[in-house]
């Protein structure tokens, strides 16, 4: 990583870790030993909307613990599906209706039961907002006594990964401006304390009806992950998610626990030329040198992806060529190899892109090889990621200029440029919203406008199949989706934590890490294994 974002980003730790220090008490709070401190981002940035899974909460690209709610399904470690409050479910053959019978011993943290009516209201709610889980296939949800019947409209075997995603509110008093901060569940926890911009306090449910948690209280504070490393230099916490560059450093009480994750980097590359289209959202579509194939390609077989591991990731991910994480059941080999700049420019000069004017940029019809590539400048491998490949694609005759910005800078231009995306997701439904033509371009499903009608029929095909079934048929369409190279795929990175060692996070029960993380996956798991020495932090 280039010294420069390290220094610029520990410069912003001394304002952060004031906030630290007041929410710990200055570093020298103590907790007793069933109480845990942690920073950790498995939930993304603090919610805009609090603690409410219809604006989200809990949900990353696949349901991930929400800790406050209860989901109708869960993942265990081998990523198999357990029930939740779910006793049973069927699915009918043509996979257009979901049955479901909920369990009648669970209470909310108000003391009324939770019934398949709070379920099916919880599920409707979250299409109506359409803020979290992808329930576009999903006509309805109604309660029958104790179950609940989803009614699709189209043939859906993937609508089982929703099970998981949509934590469940009670329907008599949910407020859709007020939940969030005063959130009503039947989860593990209970919010106790809220401190916007701070930190979040949970106590443990004593009517939760699940396995009992260890720890009777949980605070996480709200921390970028450089004030995070600081926070466990001065030993303020007992985990914290830290940025890979820090990954190999050493501190006295803590350990390093890394997780391979399936969470892919990649860049999109538009694959149409620039003729005046645009989105619904006024935004334009298309670009005039990605949209020729060769570039594309290029870029693909002359980019070194390990070299870009080795310094964006700090070695800490797996090279990937295809977006599609080597865990998940539709995983596939690519045929092509990296680091040819050879070969990428015999691709270049073959499809009539030539450096006549001698500045090492190649052009074709008066056009030049550049464009930008746009990344969130809160996520600094992201960074690391556009200024490495902006850098090796000079070598093959491509300028490529990386730009910085929240994400509202990059919507305009998320069509039209590059962009450096993550995803990573258990629902195999995620290759529907990188390549179906008929997404394109919506909000941030498709963004390199692929058109392939054979992509298309294998989603479809694969929506029909059962779920296990049709693994091989998301894989056909992720296959034929990237003969056409729409992404630069970099690879997948791990999650790293500096963990005390007084803590013990039970890594043979921890969860698949999917976009965004799942610390908490395990919860139930964890404990305090040395409290003699580390009850005041």
């Amino acid at each position: 990583m280039d010294k420069k974002i390290i220094i610029g980003a520990i410069v912003a730790v001394i304002a952060i870790v004031g906030i630290a220090a007041f929410a710990l008490g200055g570093g020298s709070t103590e907790h007793a030993p069933n109480e845990l401190v942690a920073c950790v981002a498995a939930h993304g940035e603090e919610p805009e909307f609090g603690f409410d899974p219809m604006h989200g909460w809990g949900y990353h690209d696949s349901g991930i613990e929400p800790l406050i709610q209860s989901t109708i399904l869960k993942r265990d470690k081998d990523n198999n599906f357990v029930n939740d409050l779910a006793t049973n479910y069927t699915i009918s053959d043509d996979y257009k209706n979901y049955t479901v019978e909920i369990r009648d011993d669970v209470k909310f943290t108000d003391g009324s039961q939770l019934t398949a009516k709070d379920v099916a209201f919880s599920y409707n709610k979250a299409k109506e907002l359409g803020e979290g889980a992808d329930l576009t296939s999903m006509l309805e949800a109604k309660a029958d006594g104790n179950k609940v019947v989803f009614t699709l409209n189209k043939s859906d075997s993937t609508f089982i990964n929703k099970l998981t995603d949509v934590g469940i509110v009670p329907e008599a008093n949910y407020n859709n401006e007020t939940y969030g901060q005063n959130p009503i569940g039947s989860g593990p926890y209970k919010l106790a304390q809220w401190d916007k911009g701070q930190q979040f306090i949970l106590e443990k449910n004593p009517d939760y009806y699940g396995p009992e948690p260890y720890f009777e209280k949980i605070t996480n504070l709200f921390l970028d992950p450089d004030a995070a490393f600081a926070a466990v230099k001065n030993g303020d916490v007992d985990i914290a998610e830290v940025q890979l560059a820090y990954a190999n450093e050493t501190v006295k009480g803590y350990h390093l626990e890394y997780f391979d994750s399936i969470d892919v980097r990649g860049i999109s590359l538009p694959t149409q030329n620039d003729t005046g289209k645009m989105s619904e959202d006024n935004v334009t579509i298309g670009n005039n040198v990605t949209g020729d194939p060769a570039i594309r390609e290029a870029l693909n077989i002359g980019i070194n992806r390990q070299q870009l591991l080795d310094g964006a990731f700090n070695g800490y991910g797996n090279v990937s060529f295809n977006g599609v994480a080597n865990q998940l059941p539709w995983a596939f080999t690519s045929t092509f190899n990296d680091s040819n700049v050879d070969q990428a420019k015999a691709v270049l000069a073959e499809a009539g892109w030539n450096d006549t004017d001698g500045d090492g940029i190649v052009e074709k019809n008066g056009t030049k090889a550049e464009f930008s590539v746009y990344y969130n400048s809160k996520a600094t491998e992201r960074q690391a990621i556009a200024v490495a490949v902006a850098e090796q694609a000079k070598q093959i005759g491509i300028q490529i200029t990386p730009v910085g910005g929240s994400w509202d800078d990059i919507d305009p231009n998320k069509y039209s440029q590059g962009v450096v995306w993550g995803f990573g997701s258990a629902d195999p439904f995620e290759i529907e919203h990188q390549y179906d033509s008929r997404v394109a371009c919506v909000g941030y499903d498709n963004p390199e406008a692929l058109n392939d009608s054979s992509v298309d029929s294998s989603i479809d095909s694969a929506m029909a199949q059962d779920v296990n079934s049709s693994y091989a048929t998301w894989s056909q369409a992720a296959q034929q989706a990237n003969s056409h190279y729409p992404f630069l795929w970099i690879g997948t990175v791990d999650y790293t934590y500096f963990v005390s060692d007084s803590l013990d996070i039970s890594n043979g029960t921890h969860l698949i890490y999917p976009h965004g993380g799942d610390i908490w996956g395990n919860i139930y798991d964890w404990k305090r294994i040395n409290t003699t020495s580390t009850d005041k932090k």
